[in-house]
């Protein structure tokens, strides 16, 4: 038998503490999150399926339903192509004025949603300001719906692609323009397999955010049946009716079908960012 001391072959972190604070996290998890999650399921296993079935199904919960998706992936979409531009000139340019737009960016984090959802009824109804020059209706109307969720999207998107490009060399750029690539060439080979996976988070977070929003869009929607009502009004107002179980089966719907959606969303940038590593 050898002398000598056997070496451990457990790896030490220089700050322990593993299990105490995974168990935290854990409780924290389960208390906030996955507690209130499972009384939602919870209280929609106690209705009968037919009673489920009528509830989830009803035309005018239908309506909602592709009120808040439609609206949510359309806003989503126009936020990643305005969101990627705004960041593009916050980054790359300077002009007067560029610190306050900067912080104007956040301004939908910090301003309540009804204050935003009156403002912009204000703004873009028949009276107001804008909606009197335009030649169509706005407000009340699902395009109202879509610009409330554009204003309250917007600075996910810009938040997550704005670090990118600041680390984004320009040099890269110089380097594939000095090798005879076009402007399109650069942004296609260069820039845009580093601002893609950014994008699709920004894309998610600001569809996420869009499917549950409420105050911003309940006065600007005008929360006509049929036509201008979103889900989460939908929802609160079986809460205020006290029924409880027609509130959780469509809260139900919505919480599976916008995991799944999200789930997709992650497998596609999952798939995005291994494929331009490998490359």
């Amino acid at each position: 038998m050898t002398r000598g001391k056997i070496r451990s072959t457990k790896h030490h972190n220089v700050l322990p503490g593993f299990g105490l604070t995974m168990g935290y996290t854990t409780l924290y998890l389960s208390i906030l999150v996955l507690l209130p999650l499972s009384m939602i399921f919870f209280y929609t296993a106690r209705m009968g399926w037919t009673e489920f079935a009528d509830t989830v199904l009803d035309p005018r919960v239908v309506a909602s339903y592709k009120l808040s998706f439609g609206a949510s992936l359309a806003a989503a979409l126009i936020n990643v192509a305005f969101g990627v531009l705004l960041a593009w000139v916050l980054v790359r340019y300077r002009f007067p004025g560029k610190k306050i737009i900067d912080g104007l960016v956040d301004l939908p984090f910090a301003l309540p949603t009804a204050v935003a959802g009156i403002a912009l009824t204000t703004v873009y109804a028949p009276n107001g300001w804008i909606g009197s020059l335009l030649g169509f209706k706005v407000a009340f109307t699902p395009i109202g719906v879509v610009i409330a969720l554009i204003f309250i999207g917007l600075p996910f998107v810009v938040r997550m692609v704005q670090p990118v490009l600041q680390n984004l060399e320009k040099e890269v750029e110089e380097a594939s323009s000095s090798l005879g690539a076009s402007r399109l060439q650069t942004f296609r080979k260069v820039i845009f397999p580093e601002l893609l996976p950014a994008a699709l988070a920004g894309f998610t977070l600001a569809f996420a955010r869009s499917l549950g929003e409420y105050g911003s869009v309940v006065f600007i929607a005008g929360n006509m049946p049929f036509k201008t009502e979103i889900t989460p009004l939908i929802i609160l107002t079986k809460l205020e009716q006290f029924d409880y179980s027609g509130a959780t089966a469509i809260a139900t719907v919505m919480l599976v079908t916008s995991f799944l959606l999200l789930l997709v969303i992650n497998l596609i940038q999952w798939w995005t960012n291994r494929k331009f590593i490998h490359r």
